[in-house]
């Protein structure tokens, strides 16, 4: 018997079920996070302090106006290319779709703290850019096969860490992918998941 694809078994979750998987998912990414930068930061409290230095300008700057640029690049693409070119087996749909809006805002903030505090926090800071940047595409599993997806997290990824590089700045990377995953998840939760049917 054929095993069930990652988008067959998320498929046939509730709610709930896919609300305990979210968290749970991100909170391993978090316990990575942390468990890396005890052996691998020289002092775990300065490790990630320096990148946490609040600054509003490089927040703006580097954080939530490259979110925007992503954000208009995606939903040109979407409202461009057929839907089959980057849906994902209807996993974002189903994650999103029947969600609160409070729920939506918690999800994303998770993702974007835990992510952002393993790839770019521990994995970019101690080992660079392209590794991490990489990786961070890998992880996205369920989009290798789907050209355009991958290609889009792959820039998403670099992209973010080239702010990343430029900063050293987590609270920027953390602005920028909130930004983008908070808005795409309301595109879908109010129905404005866009695309042609070819």
């Amino acid at each position: 018997m054929k095993p069930k694809s990652q988008s067959e078994v998320i498929l046939q979750m509730n709610d709930r079920e896919i609300t305990i998987q979210l968290i749970l998912t991100q909170v391993i990414i978090l316990t990575l996070a942390i468990i890396g930068s005890v052996f691998l930061f020289d002092s775990f409290w300065s490790g990630w302090s320096r990148q946490l230095v609040y600054d509003s300008k490089q927040i703006f700057l580097y954080g939530a106006l490259p979110g925007l640029l992503v954000l208009f690049i995606d939903i040109f693409l979407l409202y461009r290319l057929p839907r089959r070119m980057y849906d994902d087996g209807g996993i974002n749909v189903k994650v999103f779709k029947n969600r609160s809006i409070i729920s939506i805002i918690g999800i994303t903030l998770l993702v974007a703290v835990s992510e952002e505090m393993l790839f770019r926090g521990v994995l970019h800071a101690e080992f660079g850019y392209i590794i991490a940047s990489v990786l961070f595409a890998i992880m996205h599993i369920r989009y290798l096969t789907k050209m355009v997806l991958f290609i889009s997290v792959l820039f998403v990824s670099f992209f973010i860490g080239y702010m990343y590089e430029m900063t050293g700045s987590l609270l920027v990377t953390i602005t920028a992918h909130f930004i983008i995953d908070v808005v795409l998840a309301f595109w879908i939760r109010f129905g404005k998941w866009g695309g042609t049917d070819e």
